[in-house]
């Protein structure tokens, strides 16, 4: 084999290292930078003499010290490869992203190789770090299961009210019903619904009735505790999971919001709708063997409190 070949083999070599599109980074066991190829160049904004002989965290704080080391010395010591994926850590150079397509990332999200580089002697002397950018990737699924997230939401949710759907409200209060048969502790169900709603569409037509729907569940979220459950039942039906609460603290609840809803005003168009609101409440007795049991006991209630004459709480 000629110098001449030789030569220029190391010629397109160095060549290949630089223009190649991936990271590559050695570092020897100090941690200190030795080679710094093109691709990093690029998107750090750093000549490879600026950075050649620097300690890697001193050059770039932002680098996850500790999860690196962990990477890093188990390369050393065992002499075998180590990956890293954007899904468990997003980046190790924290590059900003600079492809227009993908716009929605700030920074590249990047997968990487660490490789354990042996001397003569067979001792692992250097570590070579491949970065490899993956922020399409990344994006696409990001946003895949963004949308995935947004339809199970909206599957969920009844979209007028933006309560639980019936379905949601049911399955969830089946779980709840499974613990209280586990547990033995306090919960109570409550079920109401809107009075004379019939009226209300008669006489605002089907846009105020539903003007009312969304106030009612929008105040409804407004006194709920956060381990509450509330959904759309049906109609103007609505029903509630109250948690870990007695019969009294389920009356105390069930009367502020009557009260509330009785004393509110609203504002659709240029009417002025007022409403009352007849509730039907229910603790989890023993003697359930089905959480539909417990759903009839709180209509039962529901049903009393329109016979006695509407805006009422009647207890099962």
């Amino acid at each position: 084999m000629s110098a001449d070949f030789e030569l220029n083999e190391i010629h397109w070599m160095m060549d290949m290292f630089n223009t190649i599109d991936v990271g590559l980074v050695v570092l020897d066991r100090k941690y200190n930078i030795c080679v710094w190829n093109g691709f990093m160049e690029a998107h750090s904004g750093l000549l490879p003499s600026a950075v050649k002989g620097k300690d890697v965290f001193d050059a770039f704080p932002g680098i996850d010290e500790a999860w690196f080391r962990s990477k890093a010395e188990s390369v050393f010591v065992l002499k075998t490869r180590s990956f890293t994926i954007w899904e468990q850590h997003p980046y190790i150079f924290k590059f900003k992203n600079y492809r227009p397509i993908t716009g929605k990332a700030d920074y590249m999200y990047q997968n990487g190789t660490l490789i354990p580089l042996t001397n003569t002697t067979g001792e692992v002397s250097h570590l070579c770090v491949i970065i490899y950018d993956v922020t399409d990737e990344a994006v696409n699924k990001l946003e895949l299961e963004q949308a995935n997230a947004k339809l199970e939401e909206l599957s969920r949710v009844d979209r007028l009210t933006n309560l639980y759907n019936r379905g949601f409200w049911e399955e969830s209060f089946s779980k709840e019903f499974k613990r209280q048969q586990r547990s033995q502790n306090k919960s109570s169900l409550l079920m109401f619904d809107i009075d004379h709603f019939k009226k209300i569409n008669d006489l605002y037509g089907h846009p105020g009735g539903d003007a009312a729907l969304c106030f009612v569940s929008q105040t409804l979220k407004k006194v709920l505790r956060e381990s509450d459950v509330a959904g759309r039942y049906g109609g103007e039906e609505f029903a509630v999971t109250l948690v870990d609460t007695d019969i009294e603290g389920a009356k105390v609840f069930a009367e502020r919001l009557r009260q509330t809803m009785e004393e509110a005003v609203i504002h659709y168009e240029e009417s002025e709708i007022m409403l009352t609101i007849s509730i039907g409440i229910a603790e989890f007795d023993g003697k359930y063997t089905k959480y539909e049991q417990w759903i009839e006991d709180a209509d039962k209630a529901l049903y009393r409190s329109k016979e006695s004459g509407r805006n009422t709480v009647s207890v099962a």
